[in-house]
């Protein structure tokens, strides 16, 4: 991945890649760059949903330490 996707942007992409899959008109070639490219993505999304739960653990470890 050469530039950092938003989660969304991220997510638009894959859905259509998993479209062009679909619609079988891939060429082998091109069905492997995209079979790598949507594997990139997951990557990215798996790392910002993991970041974004800790982040939220933590957000809430800290308020029930304030509320005790």
């Amino acid at each position: 991945m050469k530039k950092k996707l938003s989660y969304s942007d991220a997510i638009k992409r894959l859905e259509e890649i998993v479209n062009s899959i679909e619609s079988n008109e891939l060429e082998i070639d091109e069905l492997t760059h995209k079979i790598k490219e949507a594997n990139d993505l997951i990557q990215l999304c798996t790392e910002k949903l993991t970041k974004v739960d800790q982040e939220v653990e933590k957000i809430l470890l800290e308020r029930k330490s304030i509320e005790e």
